[in-house]
């Protein structure tokens, strides 16, 4: 179209020229290129969205199937851990580094080395002075599969989250919660080491078998729980959207209540962990009483009383008997507070679950106990703890408020 003007100016002059030019721009050649601008600007504008990608439904989604996939992986170190405790097999690995002890011995020699460095410690020396290579490296091999598991756990926050980040997936409240999560295992691997030095050190006098602290071994834990729980919820948060409950008095009354309950299951488990470190679930194996006695005699032995809740054998078995009883109450209450109200049906589920996991809970612990501690059983119990605060934190998660 061009073309034909260009030569009407050598024919005709520049004033029947301006006339042509006029003609053209009514003609769809101007319509095309103004249409062709726009599309080059929002081509551009589509390619630098592309570089840059922003969060929104479903790089959340994405974000949270990671956060619920890591916690699955925290509760399968939490398992672990726990079989190794009831194996005793926890100080059976002498030292502690990141990356030479991912290989573990192979040829005789080796074996044997690792052997005589157990044997220098005072677990070997008062529990295992009979102790054969073959029943080492059946511990030894316990303690390092729940090390590797932890390396494992670190690399599955971290490596994802760097790759999130660089992807733009992350809001910055994100950023500072992905932070969070993955500095925080690298404190629960330096504190699982922290707890192992303490059933290494050489305290004939504290007590009478060697085992590490049951206040690093409840710290080690709480940790854990915490890490599980913070992954899970954050998790559920990105990948489901709230319930639009009514903000009515019952519903904010339930919500208080549930994390009441929750609080509680937490307190409950982590009061395991003093009596694994104490081995509390060996004395006083009957059940509802102790022995022969409501309350048993020998509750506040120790001096000052604050000790026994924590030393005390006997006190540490009471109030986990307590603390499982109230938790068992508490969800009962919640279970029947719920069925007056109407919830979405996730909700109602959650809340089903979370009941009938609780009264599985206390058969399995007061099984243990009948049982003297089997292992397989026990297992099974520190186990149903966690599945229990699952539970109780998929409650919490449908109750949620709407954010604004």
């Amino acid at each position: 179209m061009l073309l034909p003007a260009l030569r009407h100016v050598v024919r005709c002059g520049y004033r029947d020229a301006g006339k042509r030019f006029q003609q053209i721009q009514r003609t769809p050649f101007r319509q095309w290129v103004l249409q062709r601008g726009q599309n080059t600007v929002v081509s551009e504008a589509g390619s630098a969205h592309a570089t840059a990608a922003t969060p929104n439904s479903a790089t959340n989604r994405i974000v949270g199937q990671w956060l619920v996939g890591c916690s699955g992986l925290v509760l399968g170190a939490v398992v672990l851990g726990g079989v190794t405790r009831l194996t005793e097999s926890g100080l059976s690995m002498v030292d502690w580094h990141l990356v030479k002890e991912m290989k573990p011995p192979r040829t005789q020699a080796e074996w044997e080395a690792e052997f005589s460095k157990y044997q220098q410690f005072p677990e070997f020396k008062i529990m295992n002075h009979d102790m054969t290579l073959t029943e080492f490296k059946f511990i030894f091999y316990m303690e390092w599969g729940h090390r590797m598991w932890g390396r494992l756990v670190g690399l599955a926050y971290i490596l994802p989250a760097m790759y999130f980040w660089k992807k733009g997936y992350f809001t910055r409240k994100m950023k500072v919660q992905a932070l969070g999560l993955c500095g925080f295992v690298f404190f629960q691997g330096l504190l699982g080491w922290y707890m192992v030095k303490s059933g290494l050190e050489n305290k004939p006098e504290s007590y009478d078998v060697p085992r590490v602290s049951q206040y690093r071994l409840a710290s080690h834990l709480g940790s854990a729980l915490v890490l599980y729980c913070a992954s899970l919820w954050m998790g559920l948060a990105l990948m489901r959207p709230a319930n639009k409950l009514p903000n009515t008095r019952g519903i904010v009354l339930l919500r208080r209540f549930a994390k009441g309950t929750g609080a509680l299951v937490f307190l409950t488990a982590l009061s395991g962990a003093f009596v694994a470190g104490l081995d509390a679930g060996l004395v006083y194996n009957s059940f509802p009483k102790m022995g022969d006695y409501w309350i048993p005699d020998d509750l506040l032995a120790f001096s000052p009383a604050v000790r026994n809740v924590f030393e005390n054998p006997t006190t540490v078995q009471f109030d986990h008997r307590l603390l499982g009883i109230g938790s068992l109450a508490a969800i009962t209450s919640l279970y029947l507070f719920s069925r007056r109200m109407h919830l979405p049906r996730r909700a109602k589920i959650a809340i089903g679950c979370l009941t009938a996991m609780a009264y599985t809970q206390v058969v399995l612990g007061i099984s243990t106990l009948l049982l003297y501690v089997p292992t397989p059983l026990a297992a099974t119990h520190q186990t149903g703890s966690v599945a229990l605060l699952t539970f109780a934190i998929w409650v919490l998660s449908e109750l949620r408020k709407v954010a604004k």
